[in-house]
């Protein structure tokens, strides 16, 4: 069995103690849906982790898609994230403000462009701020640092590599939807989407691998969630959600178990969805 990998969380008295060091640089990936009625940003300017700078998920992403926030090419990822000041030899800590969700996808983002050394806050900003300690609304000035691009394909999936893992098993499709979404018994909250699963997926709804404050759960904790739903831990798994985000909690969950042959379905039930020609299963 794979050894549980902690390097992908840090608690906030980790980044309380390294807030200053010189290479780390701490990122705000906060995004949220459109039915939230929230500003991401807006948020950001009023109280962020001090020196944190704000990725903002829909713009460093694919405009050439017409499917939501997918990832971009690797050229626009890097200068993107040049101008944040973020770079080659920085050990980049994100969080959010929402249940770690968004940081994740952030996470997955740059470690799909090759950045290994990347983590996620564990707690994100609720945690910081319950534990009092300092947030600030000053703007951030970036200095920008050079940043390589490493596309690592095997971390992404598109709709033929699980159209076939669906058809053939090859891979393990697991949903991190609520199961109201997973079973079709509640509609999407996207306009145009059928209600359903991808045939053959399995069940693990994201908010079912974090605590009540929002931190993640215990290693044997999301081994049970996982192997509960009949995902076999030695075999290859495709992660999937509503648009690809959440999708990445649970490549964050494998990860912390050392569970490595995974890859994340970016248009996720966006794109299935919204195909006729693709099957779906109910109930």
């Amino acid at each position: 069995m794979p050894q549980s990998d902690p390097s992908c969380l840090v608690s906030t008295e980790w980044l309380a103690e390294h807030l200053d060091a010189p290479d780390v640089r701490v990122v705000d990936g906060s995004h949220h849906l459109g039915t939230a009625g929230r500003d991401a940003r807006a948020e950001f300017e009023e109280a962020h982790i001090p020196g944190a700078v704000f990725f903002e998920i829909d713009d460093i992403s694919d405009a050439s898609s017409g499917l939501p926030h997918m990832a971009p090419p690797p050229e626009k990822f890097a200068a993107r994230v040049r101008r944040l000041g973020l770079g080659d030899g920085n050990r980049i800590v994100v969080y959010d403000n929402s249940d770690l969700w968004s940081a994740a996808r952030v996470w997955w983002m740059f470690r799909l462009f090759g950045h290994q050394d990347v983590a996620v806050l564990d707690g994100g900003l609720r945690k910081w701020q319950a534990e009092g300690r300092a947030v600030e609304d000053l703007p951030g000035v970036p200095r920008e640092r050079h940043f390589t691009p490493r596309r690592d394909a095997t971390l992404v999936r598109d709709v033929t590599d699980v159209a076939r893992a669906s058809k053939v098993g090859d891979q393990q499709i697991v949903d991190a939807r609520a199961p109201g979404r997973f079973r079709g018994d509640e509609p999407e909250p996207r306009a145009g989407l059928r209600a359903g699963r991808i045939p053959g997926s399995v069940n693990v709804p994201y908010a079912a691998l974090l605590n009540d404050d929002g931190t993640m759960r215990a290693p044997d904790a999301l081994r049970a969630a996982f192997e509960g739903a009949g995902v076999d831990l030695s075999r290859p798994v495709v992660t999937t959600c509503g648009s690809g985000i959440t999708a990445a909690v649970l490549g964050l969950a494998l990860h912390r178990l050392g569970h490595r042959d995974w890859g994340l379905y970016d248009g996720s039930w966006a794109e299935w969805g919204a195909f006729e020609d693709l099957p779906i299963q109910q109930g």
